[in-house]
């Protein structure tokens, strides 16, 4: 079975950082859905998608979210999956204020943080490879040939890593 992941966004124009994740999730043969909440506009649609995202088959959630950046945090108290949260820069604080939103969460609700922006959105697809590699073993071979393309051109661009990873 095919394993399947979300990335949620609090905006439709936060999209544009995650389409290399999405081309990389797709050359893992990660199901990836996209879903546009927010934390603060859609709040009870929000809270009823992370109730249901085990029951709806994901495994992964990744949440890109700026300004305040709420939304990792309250997917991250509806649900028991692992919940990537990326920062995004998108109001007058560069998204230092996303970062420290994100990184932040009072404890007992866990959000792993990884950088911003598309960097971050990258790291979100690897990283999300890799917890469910722990389950769908195939996984780790794309992985390792993942870090060989990496280690043999270290400006590496996400096409050749997808070209290499189907």
């Amino acid at each position: 079975m095919q394993p399947k992941i979300a990335i949620v966004l609090g905006s439709k124009s936060d999209l544009h950082f995650f389409e290399e994740s999405r081309a990389l999730l797709a050359a893992f043969n990660i199901d990836c859905q996209v879903h546009i909440l927010s934390a603060h506009r859609s709040t009870e649609k929000t809270v009823n998608f992370a109730k249901s995202s085990e029951k709806d088959g994901l495994e992964v959630i990744i949440a890109g979210a700026g300004a305040a950046a709420h939304l990792p945090g309250i997917i991250a108290a509806h649900t028991c999956l692992p919940v990537l949260g990326v920062p995004i820069s998108s109001s007058a604080l560069t998204g230092w204020d996303s970062l420290l939103s994100i990184c932040q969460m009072p404890r007992g609700v866990p959000v792993a943080t990884m950088s911003m922006d598309r960097a971050g959105a990258i790291n979100a697809a690897i990283f999300s490879a890799q917890i469910l590699s722990q389950k769908h073993l195939y996984l780790k071979d794309k992985l390792k040939r993942l870090k060989q393309v990496m280690e043999e051109n270290i400006a590496f661009s996400i096409t050749e890593a997808t070209k290499v990873l189907k």
